[in-house]
């Protein structure tokens, strides 16, 4: 009798839209921390939440000393490991500006490696911005998978719903809503 293959367990980290709409079949999810990053408006969307012509911004994991940004381990179902990866490079890395890779995630169960997005600070669309240009831009940003500001409440709202404070996200939820 022929074994199926094994295949070694695949964890996604997610911080913005993946929280909320991971688009892959998740067997499990964990609350989880990246050490050394920080969740960012730090990349022009050009597709998703914006066009060429009127950018919007998406959040991206941004390399900072000292920092942690709080999120979720997903551990995708399995068998399905291959398809994941392949509809997460389709969505994540359409415009190249989200490098791939794999880095370790703190877990109340322990330490685990998650394949996770994070920006590439030598991409064009990398930027940094204070966080009142962030509002206005959100506030009137629109792409193909709709409206900056509902990508923005959404993360903001379920960040709260999973006890994840990030106050830079409830700003920018507030000013957005007071800006429209």
């Amino acid at each position: 009798m022929d074994e199926e293959p094994v295949t070694a367990t695949l964890w996604v980290f997610g911080y913005g839209s993946l929280i909320w709409d991971p688009g892959f079949p998740v067997a499990e999810r964990r609350i989880a921390r990246v050490q050394g990053w920080h969740r960012s408006f730090c990349m022009r969307s050009i597709h998703h939440r914006g066009t060429p012509e009127v950018p919007g911004l998406v959040l991206a994991l941004d390399r900072a000393e000292g920092a942690a940004c709080d999120g979720v381990a997903f551990r995708v179902a399995p068998g399905a490991e291959a398809e994941t990866i392949g509809m997460l490079r389709a969505r994540e890395l359409v415009s190249s500006a989200y490098l791939e890779t794999t880095l370790p995630v703190q877990t109340d169960d322990g330490l685990l490696q998650a394949l996770t997005y994070v920006i590439d600070p030598d991409h064009v669309q990398y930027c940094h911005l204070p966080l009142d240009e962030q509002a206005r831009i959100i506030a009137h940003a629109t792409g193909g998978r709709g409206a900056n500001r509902d990508y923005l409440w959404a993360t903001a709202s379920h960040l709260a719903e999973l006890g994840i404070a990030d106050p830079d996200l409830e700003w920018l939820a507030q000013e957005v809503r007071r800006l429209i």
